[in-house]
């Protein structure tokens, strides 16, 4: 009968498995071998059973280790196991500024009025060049085009006087800003024959940023997207007449309309290394059409085999349709990619430096005045008037692990009322500016029979182009809506509808100390309360705290005592006022003026006017 061995499985070093082996030796063979010392032959076999135990202890606990997100150190593991989360680490930080672009443009009498002729101004496509005189060695690209013609609450061009002839204007001075990043634009192409499922090209190079464009031969554009499953895009077109004859008259706060597109032609990336980017690209035939689409009934769940399992399903605004084509795999032709480097905490470049601008420029109009024309070119100008910040290296080691870890969490999804806040305002500027948002569960009294308890009220308005509040147009509430559509809870059910604005005017009392002008404290005190009512500062639903403006103006230098404050409504579309009125006096409790149960924000639209005082006697 075979002896029963005690073998230790607890072993983890040289030194351990060293002292195992030789207990194990005299153990089980004392009178085979017994010669223990150093130099022995026996010996150097039990020493190099214990390195080779040594050795397979320490990769096996490194594999172990490189199995989990918090404990991994090696980069190629952290960027895959980045990935498994959802998370695409940075291997470089853009440093972005805002320019400032200026051109001149000749003035012209109309209604005996001079006014800008903007048949000359200019339009600059997007990803412009920008560079510094000193550094030109380190580029910035405009992420948006430029548009003198056009002005908005959300694009405003700024008009200024140039020049005079006489006591009338001769020129006319325009500015616009847009964002730029520290990058450069590199171009590589990949040539496919026979379709392969799945196939992969890689980028090489240092600080790659990301994919700018893809297109094919025959002028076909490829989508980047976060996962090849994912069927459905943002698409964007120009709000006029000829695209959506019914928003168009919108096109000067939503120059954009956003629309929900399915796409074959798509592909994701992964960064392989710091140096190297992979593109991978799906597995389908290129029989399969592009198209626009609005979920319905129809079409949700089209891919799954049987009915019943949309009652199972795990929906997605993203993917949706279930068709499983994983996208096109490109075949018999050449793809030509755009593609980002740069960044870098050399990129953080001084304000005032970015002044040498080159891409494609030219007017909007044609039959121009070649001499004056050739002098409004020369006039463009740009800046910026800021300092670069944000440039760096890419992700740590433990940035990754919290990125990545803070990305599976929330899954680009809105959980809470404040995701959809957030959202909600970060939407691209060319859609349509939502300036002011508020969102809450919609009451009781609202809710229809059988509807769910799901549905959010999300309340909004936007700024005209004197950066007054208005309410939102019926384009950028369509565009918010399909903008939210992709990032909402699928139980989720939101109605964007318009907050009310309620005009105010404020009055006040004060009385000024002994030794000091009158006139330059109340002066103070407005200029104080001007800022106070900023409309940028104030939220829908935000009270007015009184108490709060007695301590404003009693901290102002020169002033003795606060006698009285009040708020009053002002009402009357024809005064240039808001049409709801509002009783202040009745809604005023504790030195504190409170906002409506309906959803409205205080605004005092008129500073200047509108905010009252008086130096009354002791």
């Amino acid at each position: 009968m075979a002896q029963r061995k005690n073998i230790q499985y607890i072993n983890r070093d040289f030194g351990e498995f060293r002292a195992s082996l030789i207990d194990y030796a005299k153990t089980y063979f004392p009178t085979t071998y017994n010669d223990f010392t150093p130099a022995s032959p026996g010996m150097m076999f039990m020493e190099m059973a214990a390195y080779v135990g040594d050795v397979l202890s320490f990769y096996l606990d490194n594999q172990i280790q490189e199995t989990f997100l918090q404990f991994a150190r090696q980069p190629n593991n952290l960027y895959e196991l980045a990935y498994m989360f959802g998370y695409k680490p940075n291997v470089t930080q853009v440093a972005t500024t805002n320019i400032d672009f200026y051109q001149q443009v000749p003035a012209i009498l109309s209604s005996s009025t001079y006014i800008p002729d903007f048949s000359y101004a200019l339009s600059i496509a997007d990803n412009a060049v920008l560079s510094s005189p000193v550094s030109p060695n380190i580029p910035f690209i405009t992420e948006d085009p430029v548009d003198f013609s056009v002005s908005s609450s959300g694009d405003p061009t700024e008009i200024t006087i140039y020049s005079l002839s006489g006591n009338n204007p001769e020129f006319f001075l325009l500015k616009k800003s847009r964002r730029a990043i520290s990058a450069t634009i590199n171009t590589t192409q990949f040539t496919f024959g026979a379709p392969q499922q799945f196939s992969t090209v890689d980028i090489n190079a240092d600080r790659i940023i990301g994919i700018l464009d893809v297109f094919d031969t025959d002028s076909n554009e490829w989508y980047e997207v976060d996962y090849l499953a994912q069927e459905t895009i943002f698409n964007s077109i120009k709000n006029t007449n000829i695209n959506d004859p019914n928003l168009s008259q919108y096109s000067g706060d939503t120059p954009y309309l956003l629309k929900l597109e399915q796409i074959q032609r798509r592909f994701v990336t992964r960064v392989i290394d710091t140096g190297s980017l992979q593109i991978q690209f799906g597995a389908g035939s290129a029989t399969d059409t592009d198209e626009e689409i609005v979920p319905n009934p129809d079409n949700v769940g089209i891919g799954l085999p049987f009915e019943k399992d949309k009652l199972t399903a795990a929906y997605s605004p993203s993917n949706f349709l279930f068709t499983k084509t994983y996208g096109i795999a490109p075949s018999q032709t050449t793809l030509t990619v755009r593609y980002l480097t740069g960044g870098g905490v050399e990129a953080n470049v001084q304000a005032n430096s970015l002044t040498n601008i080159t891409g494609d420029i030219q007017f909007l109009n044609n039959n121009l005045n070649v001499s004056t024309a050739n002098y409004i070119l020369t006039s463009l100008a740009v800046t910026n008037p800021a300092a670069a910040d944000g440039g760096g290296d890419g992700d740590t080691i433990e940035e990754i692990r919290q990125n990545s870890s803070a990305n599976f969490a929330t899954q680009l999804r809105n959980v809470t009322q404040d995701d959809y806040l957030v959202r909600a305002l970060s939407m691209p500027a060319k859609y349509g500016v939502i300036s002011k948002a508020y969102i809450e569960p919609t009451k009781a009294q609202s809710v229809s029979s059988g509807e769910a308890l799901g549905v959010l009220d999300l309340y909004v308005l936007s700024y005209d182009f004197d950066k007054k509040l208005t309410t939102t147009s019926t384009a950028l509430k369509q565009n918010l809506q399909t903008y939210l559509s992709f990032y909402r809870m699928v139980n989720d059910s939101i109605t964007i509808k318009d907050a009310f604005i309620v005009n105010i005017g404020v009055n006040f009392d004060i009385i000024v100390l002994p030794n000091f002008n009158s006139n330059e404290v109340l002066v103070q005190c407005l200029v104080a309360l001007q800022d106070y009512f900023a409309i940028d500062k104030w939220q829908i639903n935000q009270p007015i705290v009184l108490r709060d403006i007695y301590i404003l103006l009693d901290r102002i230098e020169g002033v003795q005592t606060v006698k009285n404050i009040s708020i009053t409504n002002k009402v009357g579309i024809s005064l240039g006022y808001s049409q709801y009125s509002y009783d202040t006096a009745g809604a005023t409790s504790g030195n504190v003026v409170y906002p409506s149960l309906d959803p409205m924000i205080f605004e005092v639209k008129y500073p200047n006017t509108d905010i009252q005082g008086r130096v009354v006697p002791l």
